[in-house]
């Protein structure tokens, strides 16, 4: 394959499995390639359920494979599509692969490429998954760190949860935010609505929605709930959380695949509460942040890692009644909270936007391709 400009190196793209992005990994995954397409020619091999083929920005192509029949095999054939491509069916100076996940593929790749390989999270630690599906991810894990060219992880108790497991040198590139929104969503009025929201791509228990619903009810709350995100993932966790909705005022919204469109909705809140029960580095939370809306979110490692109780108000993971006594405060103090929006918002701008994040995976890319 040959590029337009034989200047730019190319770089293929493995498990964002489509563009424009949709979930915190492919959204991180976009971020980096839309601040260093001018540099690199980036080659996104996706699927046909999460791509979309009017997708354009410059100096990137978007391969689209068809979706396999079998729903939960897809991902799975996507990943040895993408391999067989990028080794017999074309040529590039990089690869670069996103989640563990895939990671049974690298072997392979490394029979032609260097590899750098991005951690977003351990999937093994998400209780959605079967014993022997996580036993799949844990040797995942295990190939990605032997076999990676360059181990990069998006958060530093990722970081070290790798470093004391594999003792080996493990990249901290954080997460970012896309301040080019700023301006779109500056004309929207910020908390104007009286409503708490919940968002999550995939609503499944390490999201802690039901944490959040069991809180509402130990206040008694008569306010209004959104829920955003998709409730199809797991049909009992879907069925549990319609019962704790009884009696409260909730708006299950569905998925909303656009960034404007969702982060208009999380602005014009009073409240976003974040009750993970897991995660690696949080866009979403970043998101929330970033349009200034007051946050209450649970005190787990990856939270705290990247705010304090200076810019956003903590309640002990996995307890509806610490919740339900954050929540009582954050309502009889609600007026005072632009200090915490604030600073959080300027530690966003200090530490977390890509304009700051995406030149130190170019610095990557370049290592490895000299």
């Amino acid at each position: 394959m040959k590029n337009k400009d034989q200047k730019k190196k190319s770089i293929a793209v493995i498990g964002l499995k489509g563009l424009p992005a949709f979930g915190g990994a492919a959204t991180v995954g976009q971020n980096i390639i839309a601040q260093l397409h001018q540099s690199f020619k980036f080659i996104v091999l996706s699927v046909d359920t999460h791509a979309s083929s009017s997708y354009q920005m410059e100096d990137v192509e978007q391969l689209i494979f068809k979706s396999f029949s079998i729903k939960k095999l897809n991902i799975l054939i996507y990943y040895i599509k993408s391999c067989w491509h990028v080794l017999f069916k074309a040529n590039y100076d990089l690869i670069h692969l996103h989640h563990t996940d895939g990671a049974f593929i690298l072997p392979f790749l490394r029979l032609k490429y260097k590899v750098v390989l991005t951690s977003h999270a351990r999937p093994q630690e998400n209780s959605k998954w079967p014993w022997w599906v996580k036993l799949f991810f844990m040797l995942n894990e295990n190939i990605a760190i032997r076999f990676s060219s360059i181990f990069v992880v998006v958060a530093k108790p990722l970081q070290q949860k790798y470093t004391s497991l594999y003792k080996k040198e493990i990249v901290y590139i954080p997460n970012g935010i896309d301040t080019a929104l700023l301006s779109v969503l500056d004309k929207i009025k910020a908390n104007s609505e009286d409503v708490i929201i919940f968002a999550a791509g995939r609503i499944i228990p390490l999201k802690g929605l039901h944490i959040l619903l069991k809180a509402l009810k130990h206040i008694n709350y008569k306010g209004r709930l959104k829920v955003v995100g998709n409730m199809d993932q797991m049909p009992t966790y879907d069925k549990k959380i319609r019962a704790l909705a009884n009696g409260l005022n909730v708006e299950f919204v569905g998925i909303i695949k656009d960034k404007v469109k969702l982060l208009s909705l999380v602005k014009t809140s009073k409240l976003f509460v974040f009750p993970s029960l897991t995660e690696a580095m949080s866009i979403m939370l970043f998101e929330a942040a970033m349009v200034k809306v007051p946050i209450v979110c649970s005190d787990i490692s990856a939270n705290t890692a990247v705010f304090n109780k200076d810019e956003v108000e903590f309640f002990k993971s996995e307890d509806e009644l610490d919740l339900a006594s954050k929540l009582k405060e954050f309502f009889a103090n609600a007026s005072n909270q632009n200090a915490k929006t604030s600073k959080a918002f300027e530690t966003l701008m200090i530490n977390y936007t890509w304009e700051k994040i995406a030149p130190k995976y170019s610095e990557i890319y370049k290592q490895i391709i000299r």
